[in-house]
């Protein structure tokens, strides 16, 4: 019988688990775009997810930021422009062709032609 009541807590205290879903926001233009952005910006704590897919404390938090910016009439390229400022080209799962990022873009290539010269 303690093992009958045991697995229904179990069962039955999952339930409590659950996160709040955050609220939608009114304007479907601008949910659609938070969607969109947050889909191309990579959470720094669990840095294989998007902004979007993360239910870390950060990404609800950069979430919010954007859903505020973007209700005071802030771009999406203005949105973006304040979150790389903030923390880093990282933060971009596509970062720009610069400097910096030179060897992040040409590195496989020029790894594929090593490759292929110690082949041939």
């Amino acid at each position: 019988m303690g093992i009958v009541l045991g697995l229904c807590l179990l069962v039955t205290g999952r339930h409590g688990l659950a996160g709040e879903a955050e609220p939608l926001i009114a304007d479907p233009v601008i949910e659609a775009r938070m969607a969109a952005l947050s889909e191309e910006l990579r959470c720094l704590v669990c840095q294989g997810q998007s902004i979007a897919g993360s239910d870390s404390d950060f990404a609800k938090d950069v979430r919010r930021e954007m859903r505020t910016m973007m209700e005071n009439g802030r771009s999406d390229a203005e949105v973006v422009e304040f979150l790389v400022q903030r923390y880093g080209d990282f933060i971009l799962f596509r970062p720009p062709v610069k400097g910096a990022t030179l060897l992040l873009w040409l590195g496989p290539f020029i790894l594929l032609a090593i490759a292929v010269a110690v082949l041939v």
